[in-house]
């Protein structure tokens, strides 16, 4: 039986303020990448850094909220996640020890993007905002081992506006509080009538922008607290409400919504009125926070050992925690984290960074972890003993499609590159006690074009080719080179003839290489983005060279970037495929194509970078995968054409190929992944095609028929072989359009399958 099992997801968080929930119950923090929702179980003591532990697909686009829903019954451990495809989906674990989940339920009842969720567990409540303008109440129900959800309420929202955060609060046994709020400056209060549906009871006055998040709590963990309320906005202000348990009498007169307020009028403590069955509350301003530089994206409530704390998450960059003081009760800063910079403009919503979107707290108050524009997530936990918080080891991962993958040669490490300009180094850290688990650990191009192919040269050398017309080759600087010595046990011949470090000038795209490591104080050096080139240098520093641990977000985006040593200039349109023979002489490139003259392969020796003419005909349309197989004998193409070609190396030429063989009705429908077999199975190679098949060739034997053809439930994207032969067994992998991979057993000769894998996530 063969076993297979998860040993590193990357990827990246979504950029939304509700994209992502920390559980009380399992300690799991959920967050919406891409169209998944990605579970990552932060490492608080030291003793885990697995990092991503599973990804929960199902969504069709991107998912832009996630909530836990934790109900006193002996109910299921149920994830709520809201998503751009108008979906709800329920996601359903039987076991919080194993935390494998399924989906048990969708609601579809939206008409746009969900983004905003809440849930009132003890009511079996929840409640939904999308981009329809509506905010629906639904129930939820666990009879016979089955969800059931009905919806009981819809509100329009009026004046028209689209919610971006709920947040409801029980005030009594049959009462609800709702607050909404959104693309107005206003806060919109919803309570229980004696019907027991939602109606609208005040509208809060005072932000002059965007409300991004809402947070609510009672005061103290008397039954008779108060409640607190908190809200964010792109005013860059936080203003706290006061909602009271008991009768207030009302007053003077009601501000109407919309009316324009001065500044006295902004602090006034005008006193709302809301009714409900169990009684009249009233709610009253409290205070004006002040102290963040740009949008403030999150807000969220802690308490612990019975004090109460709010922690902000802002696009200047910084996480801030707020605490009453005890002889005045002003809430005053207290902390602050992540970045402080002097330079206005580089980190903010419009420049390099774009600063926090999501901060949450842990469910004990003693850890917070902030999600930044990068989609990489940051981790700070409290250190009793020095008082201080010190950053621990976040997780990182791409932003949006990732394109390709490249091995080094020595298999010391992985590089994958992807649409969100940037490439990242993948390698196994080994830690004091033995363990390992794996981390990103350098992120060698940060660029401005989309990038859609890799490959490595040798293994302080990689290719990558961009949404551009050439292709342009990096060197490995000695402090990355160090930093995997040191914590990957990865060691290098000489790192002597390695470039000291590298940097971005202003306005380039290119990565030059400098002579010695250089300082930039973190208060003048603006964070390089996946997305927006960095406007100062970015460099590689000596502290990074002295880590224990792999590096920061901090880090990856200023110090680890690999200088350029060569451009490969030729092709006409953007490059789509780049492969480099095994022994590292040869790169073999092709470019987007619409006709013969551009479809063409183009030849370039890495001795003196010169390239070999004349460039290989071979198809017609742009082609899609290039592949050396294993003594470099043979060069395998495929096209949108869907076709394929083998080229043959010249016995007296070794750099120059021909054509030795060519099927043009390979498929139906276009080739997007070829590979090579292990060379001890012979001159075997595999197609994958988006007409659901993967099809077996032999180059000595017959050219016009497959040897072995296998069918798959979606199209195929990528087909790849193991390098050997495993107890004489030839295996590969294939990966379709839906997410799914599979690996399959063959005995060489026949072709025949013996044994195929689904592997799955969980």
């Amino acid at each position: 039986m063969v076993d297979f099992h998860s040993e590193y997801i990357a990827a990246g968080g979504n950029r939304h303020p509700a994209a992502a929930d920390w559980d009380t119950v399992t300690g799991l923090l959920a967050f919406g990448s891409n169209s998944n929702v990605a579970l990552w179980k932060p490492s608080l003591k030291g003793e885990d850094h697995k990092g991503l532990i599973a990804l929960l697909g199902g969504h069709s686009d991107n998912v832009n909220v996630v909530k836990f829903f934790n109900s006193a019954a002996a109910w299921p451990h149920l994830i709520l996640s809201g998503s751009v495809d108008h979906t709800i989906r329920l996601w359903q674990t039987d076991s919080t020890a194993n935390l494998v989940y399924r989906t048990v339920g969708v609601l579809e009842d939206h008409a746009a993007s969900v983004d905003c969720l809440d849930v009132a567990p003890e009511h079996r409540i929840v409640v939904s905002g999308a981009a329809d303008a509506t905010i629906k109440i639904w129930y939820l129900d666990y009879v016979e081992n089955q969800w059931r959800t009905s919806l009981l309420q819809t509100i329009q929202t009026s004046p028209k506006f689209l919610p971006l955060s709920l947040r409801l609060a029980v005030l009594a046994r049959n009462a609800l509080l709702l607050a909404a709020a959104g693309t107005k400056g206003n806060i919109y209060i919803y309570a229980s009538k004696s019907t027991g549906e939602l109606s609208h009871q005040a509208t809060l006055s005072g932000h002059e922008g965007w409300i991004r998040s809402l947070a609510i709590t009672s005061e103290t963990s008397k039954p008779n607290s108060d409640l607190l309320l908190a809200s964010a906005s792109q005013d860059k202000y936080i203003r706290l409400w006061r909602i009271r348990r008991h009768h207030v009498s009302i007053s003077g007169k009601d501000q109407q919504p919309g009316e324009h307020l001065d500044f006295e009028s902004l602090l006034s403590n005008k006193t709302y009125r809301v009714d409900t069955p169990s009684g009249s509350y009233s709610l009253t301003f409290e205070a004006l926070l002040l102290g963040h530089d740009d949008w403030i994206y999150t807000v969220s409530w802690q308490k612990s050992a019975g004090k109460l704390r709010l922690l902000s998450a802002s696009a200047d960059g910084s996480l801030a925690m707020w605490d009453s003081d005890a002889a005045s009760g002003v809430w005053v800063c207290t902390t602050r984290l992540g970045e402080i910079s002097t330079q206005k403009g580089s980190t903010t919503a419009t420049g390099s960074m774009g600063g926090f979107w999501i901060g949450l707290w842990s469910p004990d108050g003693k850890s917070v972890a902030c999600l930044g524009r990068t989609g990489s997530w940051r981790l700070w936990i409290y250190d009793k003993d020095q008082e201080r918080w010190l950053q621990g080891v976040g997780i990182s991962g791409h932003t949006r499609p990732v394109m390709d993958l490249a091995w080094a040669k020595d298999g010391s490490y992985l590089l994958s590159t992807g649409s969100d300009q940037t490439t990242r180094l993948h390698a196994e850290w080994i830690h004091e006690d033995r363990c390992a688990s794996w981390h990103e650990f350098a992120r060698p191009q940060i660029h401005g074009y989309d990038l859609n192919c890799i490959d490595t040269i040798v293994d302080c050398r990689f290719v990558s080719g961009a949404d551009e017309k050439l292709l342009r080759v990096f060197d490995e600087p000695k402090g990355t080179a160090e930093l995997l010595r040191t914590l990957c046990g990865v060691k290098r011949a000489s790192e002597q003839e390695l470039p000291e470090a590298a940097n971005i000038p202003v306005l380039g795209l290119s990565n030059k290489a400098v002579e010695g490591p250089l300082d930039i104080p973190s208060d003048q050096a603006a964070t390089a983005d996946a997305n927006v080139l960095s406007g100062v240098s970015v460099s590689n520093d000596v502290g990074i060279q002295a880590s224990s641990r792999p590096p920061s977000e901090d880090d990856l985006a200023r110090h680890t970037l690999w200088p350029e040593s060569e451009k490969l200039y030729g092709h006409g349109y953007e490059i789509s495929a780049v492969a480099v023979s095994h022994d590292g002489s040869l790169i073999a490139t092709a470019c987007k194509a619409s006709s013969l003259d551009h479809a063409v392969i183009r030849l370039f020796e890495t001795k003196d970078w010169r390239e070999l003419k004349p460039p290989l005909v071979a198809h017609s349309l742009t082609v899609t995968s290039l592949q050396f197989n294993g003594d470099d004998r043979y060069l395998l193409s495929t096209g949108r054409d869907r076709q394929w070609t083998v080229c043959e190396r010249d016995g007296g030429n070794l750099q120059l190929f021909e054509q030795k063989a060519k099927n043009s009705k390979a498929h139906s429908r276009m080739i997007l992944s070829a590979c090579w077999a292990p060379v001890a199975a012979g001159d075997i190679f595999i197609t994958g095609s988006r007409d659901k098949s993967v099809k077996l060739w032999d180059v000595q034997k017959t050219w016009s028929e497959p040897r072995n053809t296998m069918t798959t439930s979606a199209p195929v994207t990528a087909v790849d072989a193991l390098g050997r032969l495993v107890e004489s067994m030839l295996v590969f992998g294939v990966a379709t359009e839906s997410g799914d991979i599979s690996i399959h057993f063959l005995e060489p000769t026949t072709l025949d399958v013996k044994s195929s894998y689904s592997l799955q996530d969980q």
